[in-house]
């Protein structure tokens, strides 16, 4: 077997060249591996901790968890108000209820008994257990939550003063819940939006953009955590209306809109509304809806 030095000069001279284009090619490719692992990709650098939320779960970009969700505390400093509709005694206070109050553009009755299901579960109940369980997973992400009404009054309140509460706490965002009472067969839940108003003590105007942009999320966050359609016989297959005639949104000077999560007067939808483990999927979209628009 012969050596390299018997070689013809041109080869010698090809075989040096590999060789320094190797030792090239190696420290070109060692200097990007510790540059690649110090910084990564538009991760934190080497020896610093991965970002986390305030329990400290791992998070991604802009604080959301795996999922794509807010992360646990990313509601911190935000105050959400839940408006329960109706209430279970204003079938008590008939006389108090009917009282006419201003919504600016109309005078309506203070409040309503609401609707039931057939069985007899009432609207005023359905709402009220819905705020409580969505004000604990808003708590959780860190919201103060204020309730208009927790039970603890003999009716009411009346809509001027639930859209007041929402104004005075200078809610970042206001959801009034409710059930609607159509007929059977019409299914689905949709989303109340405000209309532009400006009459007498009502003036929508700086709310109708930033209402709808909640109004949107929550339809979209409603319809997959708990798999219901939207409504079929209100908002054109969008889950969204407009109104003007509601004096809870009429008066409110803070984003808000109203959430009718199902018709209690329709077999099928009266089931998933009467079902305690469906009201906690309505309360885990109504949570992930809210946080949805206040991240953005």
């Amino acid at each position: 077997m012969s050596n390299g030095s018997s070689l013809p000069p041109h080869r010698r001279l090809r075989g040096t060249l590999l060789v320094v284009l190797a030792a090239v090619l190696a420290a070109g490719l060692g200097g990007w591996l510790i540059w690649h692992s110090s910084r990564g990709d538009g991760g934190p650098r080497a020896g610093q901790p991965a970002p986390s939320d305030p329990a400290g779960h791992p998070t991604g970009p802009g604080g959301k968890d795996s999922t794509g969700h807010g992360a646990r505390g990313s509601l911190k400093g935000k105050v959400v108000v839940l408006d329960p509709g109706h209430n279970p005694h204003n079938n008590e206070h008939g006389r108090e209820i009917a009282r006419q109050v201003d919504i600016g553009n109309a005078r309506k009755e203070c409040d309503t008994t609401g609707t039931a299901t057939n069985d007899g579960y009432a609207e005023a109940s359905f709402t009220l257990d819905l705020a409580r369980r969505a004000r604990t997973l808003l708590q959780k992400e860190g919201a103060k939550v204020v309730l208009t009404q927790d039970g603890d009054r003999p009716y009411g309140p009346c809509v001027d003063e639930r859209a007041e509460i929402g104004n005075k706490a200078h809610a970042d965002a206001a959801l009034s819940l409710h059930a609607d009472g159509s007929g059977a067969g019409n299914r689905g839940f949709h989303v109340i939006l405000p209309a532009r108003v400006t009459a007498g003590p009502a003036d929508t105007a700086t709310i109708v953009g930033p209402s709808r942009q909640l109004g949107e999320r929550l339809a979209g966050r409603f319809r997959t955590v708990t798999g219901s359609a939207v409504s079929n016989y209100i908002g054109d297959g969008t889950g969204l209306d407009k109104r003007s005639d509601l004096g809870g949104l009429n008066l409110s000077t803070v984003p808000k809109v109203f959430i009718e999560c199902g018709n209690m007067r329709d077999a099928k939808d009266a089931a998933q509304l009467t079902d305690a483990r469906w009201r906690q999927k309505a309360a885990r979209g109504i949570t992930e809806g809210i946080t949805d628009f206040l991240a953005h």
